[in-house]
């Protein structure tokens, strides 16, 4: 499984495999629900890739609890 937040115009987003599943929230917010879905795949078994943007538009990605 793949997430990701990034800002897409002015709202910060949350993807799952590519498609959008959560939009408008502040960035912290964002990442806290996707930390939330990492952590119950990863629960069952799952491998997840979770890609965070930064202010800077910069991507930082962790992979199953191992930052890249």
């Amino acid at each position: 499984m793949q997430l990701a937040v990034i800002k897409k115009g002015v709202d910060w987003t949350i993807f799952q495999d590519g498609e959008m599943i959560e939009q408008g929230g502040s960035r912290s917010a964002c990442i806290e629900a996707a930390e939330a879905l990492a952590f119950e795949a990863e629960e069952r078994g799952e491998r997840v890739e979770l890609v965070i943007q930064d202010y800077l538009g910069e991507l930082k990605t962790r992979v199953s609890g191992r930052v890249r």
